[in-house]
């Protein structure tokens, strides 16, 4: 009983003013309290990367199509697997994006010989173990067109002192075997370049052009 006289006593020194800034008081308390314990963290995700991830990937995708239908039609004549040609030309003209392949149609980094068809660049190529850069001068074309085409004469014929050179690329049922002879034939002087061929055939699945 004592208590409660006392709680009423103060009660009644507090003024009506007073209890009713007490009470907003408690209440701004309480409803901090809950943003503070309710809130969650809030995670900002920069999806950048993803959005350039795809970007890439579109271009990688219209770099293949805008070569499907030319290296199936060259199949026919050259029986050049279309798989191998495309995964030729992407990593020889790194995606089309090469001043090779940009400026003069060269999709995959052939030689030349005469001044009025050619031009001089700088180039890596392996040798003793070893890549160097050296300077050759290299074909130009008139379209990607026309570089598909050399590329399968080249293939199918071989070269001016031997025919035969790549009779085993053409022989080829499969991109894998096709893959091995290109290295096994003197096509290219970078040891794992089979290897590479077939990596990216499998990874863009390539091989769904092989008639």
């Amino acid at each position: 009983m004592a208590k409660k006289r006392k709680k009423g006593k103060l009660l009644q020194r507090l003024g009506l003013p007073q209890l009713i800034l007490a009470g907003v008081i408690v209440a701004f308390v309480g409803l901090l309290l809950v943003r503070l314990l309710g809130e969650q963290p809030r995670v900002v995700v920069d999806d950048s990367a993803g959005a350039n991830q795809e970007s890439v990937l579109r271009e990688h995708q219209a770099f293949i199509t805008s070569l499907a239908p030319e290296a199936q039609r060259l199949q026919l004549t050259y029986h050049i697997l279309p798989s191998v040609t495309i995964a030729q030309a992407i990593l020889e003209s790194d995606w089309g994006t090469s001043r090779l392949a940009t400026q003069y149609h060269n999709l995959f980094g052939v030689k030349g010989t005469d001044p009025n068809t050619s031009q001089i660049l700088s180039t890596k190529e392996y040798q003793n173990g070893q890549w160097i850069e050296i300077h050759a001068r290299f074909q130009v074309y008139s379209s990607n067109t026309a570089a598909l085409e050399a590329h399968a004469k080249l293939i199918a014929q071989g070269t001016t002192w031997n025919p035969q050179q790549y009779q085993h690329v053409v022989a080829a049922s499969d991109y894998k075997t096709a893959a091995a002879a290109l290295q096994q034939d003197g096509y290219a002087t970078d040891p794992t370049y089979a290897k590479k061929l077939i990596n990216v055939i499998e990874t863009y699945k390539l091989n769904q052009y092989d008639q």
